[in-house]
């Protein structure tokens, strides 16, 4: 079996799990505000406020790192109980991330396009996928096996996936597994360049949808093969579920036959039935391919038990890799806050959107304010992550 630690979490909703969770069952979009990028161009984002972070003791301090690192200390006694209890050499280190340290090889680059040189403080590492992988084996002096995962928005779900894998394989015992990522200038501009982005905050399954609105964001758990914090309520990882579909390059496959392909290959693992999940966090984007497959792929799968379900990015913004970490962090957070409520004292996360029915989508359980349709115990949570080249994977937990 393998156990979560609490959460670490950083993101415009919430510099804890305590705001993120306020934040996502009462629908609070207030962090989301407007920002001009260095080409002129105006973009809603949810971006983490500076005023929140601090210098963070990376080798390379940007704020990318400065989000991750306000992430991880918030589970670092989780991190250092690890290391006693198991030993440096076995604990892995699993990252989802898609950044690549854009804050210094933009401005880098500028500046060798105009002086021939670059800045006497750049180096090409900082260009690598590794670094913010790296820091954390550097910063906790970790030696067992360090992974970065860039499979677009389902990264940090395959970063968590790696690290159970390589703690039931006996390579180790516990590893640090989550993702972070920044809606940095060239995230928001390239995004754009593909029309994903809405000129509105987005609005998933709505006949309204427009695109996406993107995020900062970071979330880590301390997973281990045993309940090392002897936790009175553990919550466990029952399964996952991958599949690529390589449908297209950036869109996916309309029939949404991978992304069901995943879910059920995760109930499969976790031996439960659709119906014995309480809540399933949707991957919900707000972009029309995406909404539409999904739809689909979740009908299939739970239309009949009419399980809960709701997209969080409205509230967080899509934090691309680190976005499956963070909604497991509030699927997490949905088991605790739920230990032994049932029908209306059950509080969910709740679908943020204009309500406007696209009657060309299955009609899905939305969790609307106060959803009447909840009739059992949350004991048992799905998460869907979907992502560019159909990297699909869904996560359950439970207690």
């Amino acid at each position: 079996m393998i156990y979560f630690s609490k959460p670490g979490v950083m993101s415009c909703a919430g510099t804890n799990i305590e705001e993120l969770w306020n934040s996502v069952t009462t629908g609070n979009q207030s962090n989301i505000k407007k920002v001009t990028t260095c080409t002129n161009e105006e973009f809603f984002a949810a971006r983490v406020n500076s005023a929140a972070l601090k210098p963070s003791s990376a080798r390379y301090d940007m704020r990318i790192m400065q989000i991750e690192e306000a992430a991880l200390l918030q589970i670092e006694d989780s991190i250092l109980k690890a290391k006693e209890i198991y030993g440096k050499d076995r604990i892995a280190v699993c990252v989802g991330s898609c950044d690549n340290g854009t804050e210094f090889s933009v401005a880098g680059h500028r500046k060798y396009f105009a002086q021939n040189a670059f800045p006497a403080d750049y180096n090409l590492e900082i260009q690598g996928a590794d670094y913010v992988s790296t820091f954390i084996a550097e910063k906790y002096d970790l030696t067992g096996p360090v992974n970065t995962f860039s499979t677009a928005c389902s990264s940090s779900a395959c970063a968590i996936i790696k690290g159970a894998e390589l703690i039931m394989s006996g390579l180790v015992d516990a590893a640090i597994v989550g993702g972070i990522d920044i809606a940095s200038d060239t995230t928001l501009v390239g995004f754009n360049g593909l029309e994903a982005v809405s000129s509105e905050i987005t609005n998933p399954f709505s006949k309204n949808r427009h695109g996406i609105t993107l995020g900062d964001g970071a979330a880590f758990f301390v997973i281990a093969k045993d309940n090392f914090e002897n936790l009175e309520n553990p919550v466990k990882l029952l399964g996952w579920g991958e599949s690529s579909d390589a449908y297209h390059m950036t869109s996916p496959d309309p029939s949404g036959a991978g992304a069901e392909k995943a879910i059920r290959r995760a109930l499969q693992m976790a031996k439960i039935e659709p119906k014995d999940v309480g809540y399933l966090n949707l991957h919900g984007t707000g972009t029309k391919f995406n909404d539409s497959m999904e739809s689909k792929a979740v009908d299939s799968i739970f239309g009949e038990y009419k399980v809960p379900c709701s997209t969080t990015k409205a509230v967080t913004g899509h934090t691309l890799g680190a976005a499956a970490a963070l909604e497991l962090s509030i699927c997490y957070k949905t088991l605790i806050e739920n230990i032994d409520k049932i029908c209306n004292n059950v509080i969910l996360p709740i679908q943020v959107w204009d309500k406007v029915k696209d009657d060309e989508l299955p009609e899905l359980n939305f969790v609307n304010e106060k959803n009447v349709n909840v009739n059992n115990k949350i004991k048992i949570c799905a998460s869907n992550s979907f992502a560019f080249g159909g990297a699909n994977a869904c996560l359950v937990i439970g207690l």
